[in-house]
């Protein structure tokens, strides 16, 4: 099992849940995060005066998936999330020792 966390643009959260529901991801967690890569924030003008943007919204998505979803997770992520241009984020996979459902003490796949 594998814990993908994918950090995208968040206009593109809907099209990549959509995604991943269409290749069979049952559950995802998402929660509003602020960073920068490459491109170290930007510079806006308000009212005239210059403002420096250090950290740029973006949109944290965690899913959990099993061994033989995990390729078509990442592809499915990476086509939704993409947009060709800086700042489209990145997919992160982490090794998943356990998974347990509360409501049933399902673990494992099972839990998924």
């Amino acid at each position: 099992m594998k814990m993908v966390v994918a950090v995208i643009k968040p206009f593109k959260l809907d099209e990549v849940r959509e995604a991943l529901s269409a290749i069979g991801v049952q559950g995802l967690t998402v929660g509003e995060v602020r960073g920068f890569g490459r491109q170290k924030g930007h510079t806006e003008l308000y009212r005239g005066a210059e403002y420096v943007i250090d950290f740029l919204p973006k949109v944290k998505v965690e899913v959990a998936v099993g061994d033989a979803l995990l390729d078509r997770a990442i592809e499915a992520i990476e086509t939704a999330a993409r947009t060709g241009k800086i700042g489209d984020g990145k997919i992160f996979v982490y090794d998943l020792e356990q998974v347990v459902r509360i409501r049933t003490g399902e673990t494992g796949d099972a839990a998924l």
